[in-house]
């Protein structure tokens, strides 16, 4: 996994979920996640729109937030377990564990279905996403996947409304990310510790999809993903606090360190300026900026 001691990358805070926006009570979500405990927030999906704004999650409560400083503004709240987030043009996809994909409009807060079901059977529950330089999106049905059930999925949704069943035996996939080029897509196994990689075609055959990275094993695997432009990739680890710094070799070079704030960095993505990592630390309901260094 490395030859070397990952070098050690220390965060700061970037911005905190303030105490007026915190609701610290029972769900659903809380229920079969925390073994009931309640839970104030729990933050996911940090993305930037074309015009910079800062959108996270939160998944217990059913709110998307955007975020400018110290000042968190509810763009929408619903029913939902909102995840992942990515812009496209001017709304923003969502994927939510309970109504699949969704449009949000991040002006009026209007939100609609995209992608409730395929073939009229419900979805496991919807993860993460990312959009294809095609228009199309690629997303993962996590559910209760594990090792004890590896039957997870992976979905692309084409542009046409064309659906493809990439993967279907993935022990919960969660993140995922393609590679700068755009020719290969990896996932995070979470209950396996692993990022498993391959390529993706223009048809829906997938072959010799492999290992990639394994992270130390513990109590939570990855989780989001993101890549740099000098194709690194950046694995969000609960289970250790960490964010690992993996080169295109999978060699992991740097960590970065979010223990001091709490110990489930969730996600990542970078900033407009491609150097600064934004990291939703969901313990400490916090954001966090890291200020990667170049290779």
């Amino acid at each position: 996994m490395w030859t070397d001691p990952p070098k050690l990358i220390q965060p700061s805070l970037l911005s905190r979920l303030p105490d007026g926006l915190r609701r610290l009570r029972p769900t659903a979500w809380a229920d079969a996640n925390r073994a009931g405990q309640a839970v104030d927030s729990f933050l996911e999906g940090p993305c930037f729109d074309a015009a910079g704004n800062l959108y996270c999650t939160d998944i217990p409560h059913g709110r998307v937030f955007r975020v400018s400083g110290s000042h968190w503004e509810v763009v929408a709240e619903y029913e939902g377990w909102p995840n992942g987030l990515v812009a496209r043009g001017e709304d923003l996809l969502v994927a939510d564990y309970r109504h699949g994909l969704l449009t949000l409009d991040p002006v009026t807060g209007g939100m609609a279905p995209l992608l409730e079901t395929i073939l009229s059977e419900g979805f496991r529950g919807i993860n993460d996403l990312i959009l294809l330089p095609d228009g199309g999106v690629v997303f993962t049905d996590q559910g209760q996947s594990g090792l004890q059930d590896p039957s997870g999925r992976v979905w692309r949704l084409h542009p046409d409304g064309r659906m493809d069943r990439l993967l279907n035996n993935g022990p919960s996939p969660n993140g995922l990310v393609m590679n700068r080029a755009a020719t290969h897509l990896m996932v995070a196994m979470t209950r396996s510790c692993e990022i498993w990689r391959f390529v993706l075609r223009p048809d829906a055959v997938v072959a010799k999809a492999n290992l990639f990275f394994r992270i130390p094993a513990g109590t939570s695997g990855p989780d989001g993903l993101a890549v740099d432009a000098h194709d690194r990739l950046f694995v969000a680890n609960p289970g250790h606090g960490q964010v690992w710094v993996v080169d295109a070799h999978g060699v992991c070079t740097h960590r970065i360190d979010c223990t001091g704030f709490g110990r489930m960095p969730t996600n990542c993505t970078f900033a407009p300026d491609g150097r600064t990592l934004v990291i939703t630390e969901s313990q400490s309901g916090s954001l966090l900026a890291a200020e990667i260094p170049a290779p």
